[in-house]
């Protein structure tokens, strides 16, 4: 099982925006994830001050990766996201740099 991480940031004044938007994320977004061949078995996401990470345990990193590149779920969720998030164009991926257990 991997484990994939990422990191994002609120844009200013949005925090409370991003935070409603994913009190009932949408089924059809939800569904893109756990339909595809990644075998997700975690999908967390944690926010502090500005700041969002997400954790994922699963079995196919590169299908998700797929569902984020090319899913219209993730097309359209992105388009709801504009303008709250920072879309800077880097790499949000992390590096597991240590892991107990």
């Amino acid at each position: 099982m991997a484990r994939i991480a990422f990191h994002l940031e609120i844009a200013d004044g949005q925090r409370e925006a991003y935070r409603e938007a994913h009190e009932d994320v949408p089924t059809w977004l939800e569904a893109a994830y756990l339909d595809s061949d990644a075998g997700l078995e975690t999908y967390s996401v944690f926010e502090s001050d500005g700041h969002v990470f997400g954790f994922m345990e699963l079995d196919n990193p590169e299908a998700i990766q797929d569902v984020m590149d090319t899913s219209d779920a993730q097309a359209r969720w992105a388009e709801e996201m504009d303008g709250i998030v920072v879309d800077d164009d880097s790499d949000q991926w992390l590096d597991e740099v240590y892991r107990m257990i």
